[in-house]
């Protein structure tokens, strides 16, 4: 799984920086399975797991300035100059990853709201 998601992250960044991309991959998959909901396993969510982690990935790197466009399998997203692609990105691994997990901020666990 975690070399899909570096390939990904290198396809929606559109670097082969592996370096940077390796620990920023390894901390999104760790974001991304915290939020799961305690009924959802990580095979449960497929292919979106991935895809969220490769985006949310792409996302803290291009927060850092560079991507205007992309291309991942059968997606492909073009941004308006100064569009803001970091929180395009994370829009979309948080469109994916729905289904799958708690609602981002505060919760308490064992309280429902």
């Amino acid at each position: 799984m975690e070399e899909r998601i570096l390939e990904l992250a290198m396809a929606a960044s559109g670097t082969g920086d592996e370096t940077l991309l390796t620990p920023l991959c390894a901390a999104a998959r760790r974001a991304w399975l915290v939020r799961l909901r305690e009924d959802v396993t990580p095979e449960d969510c497929g292919e979106a797991l991935v895809c969220a982690a490769a985006f949310t990935a792409a996302a803290n790197l291009a927060a850092g300035g560079g991507v205007a466009s992309f291309s991942a399998g059968d997606l492909s997203v073009g941004l308006r100059e100064g569009g803001g692609a970091a929180e395009n990105l994370r829009r979309a691994a948080e469109g994916l990853m729905e289904p799958y997990v708690r609602a981002a901020g505060l919760w308490v666990k064992g309280a429902e709201g």
